[in-house]
């Protein structure tokens, strides 16, 4: 657990920086989501426990950091962030570790065999998605600049074009994730409906990723409309 005095300083006088500390980790979960499908889709499935072990580790850091930044947010703040705000974007952010660790946790209770034409569109799903949730990680880290121009003038331009891209790298994931799913379902006839089903499931849970990675992008995007 992160002790108060360590994230005291962390936090320093603003709740931003505790923030961007949360989404690198969280991202550091969606990273090591691509390293579990390279090993799944691998002859060797033996670092397959460590890495999901480290998955679980770092949602536990997430949450701590979560937890803390909750309890130790101001009511009010004299800054042009809305603690609504700030707090929507700390659970968006959180989704993107809870929807790594349930695909670790997938993982951890059922070995899966992948197709071997599928192999690559979906370990390249997953580093799409992981893309996405760069995209995020990279306007968070904007918010202290943000923050210094009142979210006004060229800094809030640089910011709407990065979540555009965000936005266009989700959708790049969502029609990868629509044709590796086309090609799921080829194989209907060879493979158990549960183990069909399952890994539909995985490719959602890949998407998921992703699509709270846009969620942040988007978040983001209304407080610079406000």
């Amino acid at each position: 657990m992160v002790s108060k005095s360590a994230f005291s300083g962390l936090f320093g006088r603003s709740p931003i920086k505790p923030l961007q500390k949360h989404i690198e980790v969280a991202t550091e979960c969606a990273g090591l989501v691509v390293e579990l499908f390279e090993i799944v889709c691998s002859e060797d499935q033996s670092q397959l426990k460590p890495v999901i072990e480290q998955i679980f580790a770092l949602e536990s850091k997430a949450d701590d950091i979560k937890n803390e930044l909750r309890e130790h947010l101001p009511r009010s703040l004299f800054m042009p962030v809305d603690r609504r705000d700030l707090l929507e974007v700390l659970d968006l952010q959180d989704s993107i570790a809870d929807a790594a660790q349930d695909i670790a946790g997938m993982l951890q209770v059922r070995k899966f065999e992948i197709p071997a034409d599928l192999k690559k569109p979906l370990i390249a799903l997953t580093r799409r998605s992981l893309d996405a949730c760069n995209q995020a990680t990279t306007i968070i880290n904007e918010l202290d600049e943000l923050v210094a121009t009142g979210f006004r003038g060229r800094e809030s331009e640089i910011v709407i074009k990065m979540i555009n891209e965000l936005n266009e790298i989700e959708s790049d994931g969502d029609q990868m994730g629509a044709d590796l799913v086309r090609g799921l379902f080829k194989y209907e006839n060879e493979i158990s409906p549960v183990s069909l089903l399952l890994l539909y499931q995985l490719v959602q849970m890949i998407g998921n990723l992703a699509d709270y990675a846009e969620m942040v992008g988007n978040r983001v995007r209304l407080m610079l409309a406000r």
